[in-house]
């Protein structure tokens, strides 16, 4: 059964090429400060611009798409960023590649206090609500953060574990 982060990973197309173009900390970092808050707002725009806004949401889903597509490939990914994305990508091939159970776990509690936020997120876009949007957006960002953390943390134990086998 294919979980929702390997379904969008595929609806996104990422080839080896666009994650190793991911791992860029300009691609990580751009992506991270701009693409909720840019879609919240082209969502909520509709208050201001009424159905033009589609073209905001459909400007918005566009760079989602090219983000990882934007960057070269980084000279090193000794750095946190990259270190996320890699280990993320550890995170969906779990299956094929066993990962320790503890990340297991907390990978997939992280991306629950996520998921708690966005019945918040989508209540308060839809209402024009501005709290119960900012409080979904907060629990999005914060278990999203917090995950991509443990993904670095997944990705150096990872690395370690795999150097000292082939030793």
């Amino acid at each position: 059964m294919a979980t929702p982060q390997n379904l969008f990973t595929r609806l996104m197309g990422m080839s080896d090429d666009v994650w190793l173009r991911h791992t860029n900390p300009l691609s990580v970092w751009s992506r991270i400060l701009l693409s909720l808050p840019i879609l919240t707002l082209s969502i909520w725009s509709r208050a201001w611009i009424g159905f033009y806004a589609i073209v905001a949401i459909g400007l918005s889903l566009f760079w989602l798409w090219i983000n990882p597509r934007l960057f070269p490939v980084p000279k090193n990914t000794n750095n946190w960023a990259s270190q996320g994305v890699l280990g993320e990508r550890l995170w969906i091939n779990r299956k094929k590649v066993p990962v320790p159970r503890e990340h297991v776990y907390a990978g997939t509690a992280l991306m629950c206090i996520s998921l708690l936020g966005f019945p918040f997120y989508i209540y308060g876009l839809y209402q024009l609500d501005f709290w119960p949007m900012l409080f979904g957006f907060t629990l999005i960002y914060m278990g999203k953060l917090w995950y991509f953390d443990r993904m670095v943390w997944l990705y150096r134990e990872m690395r370690v574990k795999n150097s000292n086998s082939c030793n």
